[in-house]
C-alpha cells in the first residue's frame, strides 16, 4: 500500500477522550473542565519546541496556508509526554512588549473547556514568541465546509457546530474574554471525537495597538471599518457571518446575504446539497438568528448567551456522535477484538507499542537471519552486532535517538535484513515527531516480511500519526486479517 500525500491544516489532537457527545454536553455548554485532565499552563523553553516539532520543520506545517501564514502553526510531540501539540510561531514584529504577551498568554491559559482548543503554555525568548495548544486531528470548519472531498456536512453537524460556537463564545465572555480576533471558519476545529472546538489562537490579539483583522474586508463588521477596532459585539457579527456559511456551504458576504433575506430569496442561501435535509421553519429562524448577529449597530445585536438560547432548540440527532455525524465512523475501534497492538496503534500510544516490541523481541526475524551462524566468525560482523546490541540497549532504555543512529549503522552496513530493526526504527522515528520516516521504514519492514502483522501494525501508526486516518483504519484491518492471535476471532 502506498502512502497518500496529505495536507495537514491546524486541528490538532485533543488531548483528551470526552467520549462521544451525549445530549447533556448540548446544554451544558461544555464547560465541565472535569472532564479535560489537562496540565495547568506552563512556560515553554524554546529548544523544547524546537525539538517537538523537528526544528520548526517545514513537514510539520499545518497552517491552513502552509509558510505564507502570517503566523505559522505547527504540529509537535513533547519529549515527555504522548500528547500532541499545536505551536503558533508569531512574526518577529509581533508582540514586541513581552510582560503584555506573557501575561495575556497566561490569561487565556487560565481557560479550560471542551468547546476550546486549550491554551497549554507559551514560550517567550529573545524574540521568539509562541503558544502551545492542544492538537486538533479532524481539520477546520473551513475544510469540512467548502472543500468537502466525500459528503457535505449534515444539516444536524451544522446545527452543532453553529451551538458549540456560541457556547464557547459564552464561556468565554463569563470568564472575561469577550474579545476574539479574526472569527471565521478557519477557526473552528474539530477534536478526535469531531466535536467542534474554537481555536484559542484568536483569544490573543498579535500586535502592539490591537489591530488585528486580517479577514477579508468585505466580511468585517462595520464598526471596524470605522475605527479600525473590534469590540465585543463585533464577534458576534464575525459569529453571523459563520452562521451563513453553514446555511449555504459558501462564503457570502453579509450585506449581499442580507439583501437576499430582506428579499426573502430565502433558496439562494441555502445550500443545495442541503435540499429536503431540514424544515423551512428550521432554515427560517436559523436566517433569523444570523441576520440579528449581523445588525449594522452594535448594539442591537444579541450577546452570546442569547444565542445559545435560540440554537438549543434546534438541534437535531442529539443521541449520534458527532464522529457519524461527520460520516467519520471510529473504525479503529469498531474493528473487534483488537489484540494489544492493534489496540495501541490505533490509539497512537507509543509508550504502549514501545513495551509490546520489547516483549517480543526479534521473533519477527525468524528464517530471515537463520544464516548468522554460519558467519560469526568474522570480525567484522561481530561489530555490526555490537552495534545492534547497543541499539537495543538504547532502544530498552528508551534513548531513541542513539537507537536510530545505532540501527541506521546496522541497516547500512548490508550485513543481514531485519524486519525487527525497521519496526524499532519506526517507533523511534514516531517519538521523535518524524511520521514520514516511520512510515518508511514500517514499509519497508512489510516488504522483507509481506505476512507480518506487526509490520502493518506499525505501518498504520505512522498513518495516524500523519493525520492520514482512513489509510490508517485499512492498513489496521489488513493487519488484523494477518495477526495469527486474531485468526479465529
Amino acid at each position: 500500500m502506498g502512502a497518500r500525500c496529505f495536507y495537514f491544516s491546524f486541528c490538532g489532537w485533543s488531548s483528551l477522550k470526552s467520549n462521544d457527545t451525549h445530549p447533556s454536553d448540548l446544554e451544558n455548554g461544555g464547560g465541565d473542565s472535569d472532564k479535560l485532565k489537562l496540565p495547568a499552563f506552563r512556560e515553554y523553553k524554546l529548544d523544547q519546541l524546537k525539538a517537538a516539532t523537528g526544528g520548526f520543520s517545514v513537514d510539520n506545517i499545518v497552517s491552513e496556508h502552509g509558510e505564507k501564514a502570517p503566523n505559522v502553526v505547527y504540529k509537535g510531540k513533547l519529549e515527555d509526554d504522548d500528547r500532541l501539540i499545536a505551536v503558533k510561531r508569531f512574526n518577529k514584529s509581533a508582540w514586541p512588549d513581552t510582560r503584555q504577551f506573557l501575561d495575556e498568554a497566561k490569561a487565556v491559559g487560565q481557560l479550560r473547556s471542551l468547546r476550546l482548543a486549550n491554551l497549554l503554555g507559551c514560550c517567550c525568548e529573545g524574540n521568539e514568541r509562541l503558544l502551545v495548544a492542544e492538537f486538533m486531528p479532524h481539520e477546520t470548519l473551513s475544510k469540512h465546509l467548502f472543500h468537502w472531498e466525500t459528503q457535505p456536512l449534515k444539516w444536524a453537524m451544522r446545527l452543532r457546530v453553529a451551538l458549540y460556537l456560541a457556547q464557547a463564545l459564552d464561556y468565554c465572555s463569563t470568564k472575561g474574554r469577550s474579545l476574539y480576533h479574526d472569527l471565521n471558519a478557519y477557526r473552528v476545529l474539530f477534536d478526535q471525537d469531531c466535536n467542534p472546538r474554537l481555536s484559542c489562537f484568536g483569544l490573543m490579539k498579535n500586535s502592539r495597538d490591537g489591530k488585528s483583522y486580517s479577514t477579508n474586508l468585505a466580511f468585517t463588521p462595520p464598526e471596524y471599518m470605522r475605527t479600525g477596532r473590534v469590540i465585543a459585539e463585533s464577534v458576534i457579527y464575525s459569529f453571523g457571518t459563520i452562521l451563513l456559511d453553514l446555511l449555504s456551504g459558501k462564503h457570502i458576504p453579509p450585506s449581499h446575504a442580507l439583501d437576499l433575506i430582506k428579499g426573502k430569496n430565502f433558496q439562494m442561501l441555502t445550500d443545495s446539497c442541503l435540499e429536503g435535509h431540514f424544515t423551512n421553519d428550521d432554515g427560517t429562524e436559523l436566517v433569523r438568528i444570523a441576520s440579528r448577529c449581523l445588525q449594522y449597530e452594535p448594539r442591537e445585536r444579541p450577546n452570546a448567551k442569547s444565542v445559545v438560547a435560540a440554537l438549543a432548540p434546534l438541534q437535531k440527532q442529539t443521541d449520534i456522535s458527532s464522529l457519524v455525524l461527520m460520516g467519520i465512523n471510529d473504525e479503529a475501534t469498531q474493528i473487534s477484538n483488537l489484540s494489544p497492538l492493534g489496540d495501541a496503534c490505533s490509539r497512537l500510544d507509543l509508550t504502549a507499542i514501545h513495551e509490546i516490541l520489547e516483549k517480543i523481541g526479534y521473533s519477527g526475524d525468524e528464517g530471515v537471519t537463520d544464516e548468522l551462524s554460519f558467519q560469526m566468525w568474522t570480525s567484522q560482523l561481530q561489530d555490526t552486532l555490537n552495534g545492534k546490541k547497543r541499539g537495543d540497549n538504547a532502544f530498552r532504555a528508551k534513548d531513541f535517538n542513539t537507537a536510530i543512529e545505532s540501527y541506521t549503522s546496522f541497516i547500512e552496513s548490508g550485513t543481514m535484513v531485519s524486519p525487527t530493526m525497521y519496526v524499532r526504527r519506526c517507533l523511534c522515528y514516531m517519538m521523535n515527531n518524524k511520521g514520514q520516516e516511520a512510515l518508511g521504514d514500517a514499509m519497508q519492514a512489510q516488504v522483507i516480511s509481506p505476512d507480518w502483522s506487526i509490520a502493518l501494525y506499525l505501518q498504520a501508526a505512522a498513518l495516524f500519526s500523519l493525520g492520514m486516518d482512513n489509510d490508517a483504519r485499512e492498513t489496521l484491518k489488513d493487519a488484523v486479517s494477518l495477526d495469527p492471535e486474531m485468526r479465529g476471532n
